[in-house]
């Protein structure tokens, strides 16, 4: 019996020398923890050194070295990798196995769902498909807000033809100096010359590319009112044009103006139709999202407009440069046409012919 108790009471006496005790034996649970971690790992193990390779090689050189088969398989073994982190964390598994699946998921994520193109390779999918794609995913946009602009450009000739009172009701007091009912054809003409010398040229530019900007940035921007303010903006602008067209109509100017107008206003104009039909089409979806919620409309509505907008931007720069530059150094009615004429070909022809070979379908899958 006393060997027995003494049997009993070793293993549980272990203790420290310093108190004159044998040494403790190692508690049972940490000794499970471990095999439970070791074991844990080894079932896994495989599938999370298959990602990590994966993942080495989409860091190394992108998805050129990954084959097919990895590829499809990348999704799986992320969210496998993922819910062994989470199982990890809950289990206070070793910080060793926590810290490397810590840092294998965070890659991981990076390479299913972060960013995956740089600036210069966004840049020439931009300009090489997806400017032209968003201008011609809001044509019935473009189409109505066009219709706007002709409408109010008859509205602005017909009010000032009535009365010309109107003229400086719609014409900013900037734009009515010389060019203002009442003045003599030579007068109207000398608005139209050529500039003797380019100083100052690239100062003009920069202010006509600030005030063009900021109207088409306002009639995108208030399209969220259900695109009513920006068809209202259209209105007012464009009939500012066609009380202008009214006055040098009649000093028998017309063609003269238009010719004068084209070389900057055909790119112009179309960035500002470009911008009400963007601010349009964030209204119309907010007022008709269909199967969708609104937000769910207006954010879908909001990506693609945006796109449309930088390319705004853009035809903003170059009507500036046109408007500060060839309109003021080239004479002639001709060859002011054929520069308005070649502007507005590139234009249509980019935006509603121009079907690049690549079709980047994966930023239109994310759209919707």
């Amino acid at each position: 019996m006393s060997a027995a108790r003494s049997s009993m009471v070793r293993p549980a006496t272990k203790g420290a020398s310093w108190y004159g005790r044998g040494e403790l034996a190692a508690p049972t649970d940490i000794e499970s923890a471990a095999l439970r971690s070791d074991r844990f790992r080894m079932e896994r193990e495989e599938d999370w050194q298959r990602l990590e390779e994966i993942i080495r090689r989409m860091e190394g050189g992108g998805l050129r070295k990954v084959n097919d088969e990895d590829l499809l398989a990348l999704p799986t073994l992320y969210r496998t990798a993922a819910s062994s982190l989470s199982v990890a964390r809950e289990t206070s598994l070793d910080a060793a196995t926590l810290t490397y699946l810590e840092s294998l998921v965070q890659r991981a994520w990076f390479q299913v769902y972060g960013p995956r193109k740089g600036f210069f390779a966004w840049l020439r999918e931009f300009i090489f498909g997806g400017w032209s794609r968003a201008v011609r995913e809001i044509w019935l946009d473009t189409c109505i807000a066009l219709f706007v602009m002709i409408a109010g450009t008859v509205v602005g000739w017909l009010l000032v033809a009535q009365d010309e009172a109107w003229f400086y009701r719609l014409v900013p007091v900037q734009f009515a100096d010389v060019r203002a009912p009442g003045a003599s054809r030579e007068d109207l003409l000398s608005t139209l010359d050529v500039e003797s010398s380019t100083n100052g040229l690239s100062v003009f530019a920069a202010s006509l590319f600030s005030n063009n900007a900021g109207v088409c940035i306002m009639a995108f921007a208030l399209g969220f009112a259900f695109g009513i303010p920006s068809l209202l903006l259209l209105v007012h602008n464009m009939a500012l044009l066609g009380a202008m067209l009214w006055l040098f109509n009649e000093a028998g100017l017309l063609v003269e103006f238009s010719a004068w107008l084209s070389v900057h206003g055909t790119t112009e104009l179309f960035g500002i139709l470009l911008s009400g039909a963007a601010g349009l089409h964030i209204g119309r979806s907010m007022a008709f999202p269909g199967n969708k919620s609104v937000l769910d409309a207006a954010a879908t509505s909001g990506r693609r407009s945006a796109v449309v907008m930088v390319g705004v931007v853009i035809m903003m720069v170059v009507a500036a440069l046109l408007e500060a530059f060839p309109r003021q150094l080239v004479a002639g009615a001709e060859s002011r046409f054929v520069i308005g004429a070649i502007f507005l070909i590139f234009w249509l022809g980019y935006f509603y012919f121009y079907h690049p070979r690549r079709v980047y379908a994966e930023a239109a899958e994310m759209e919707e």
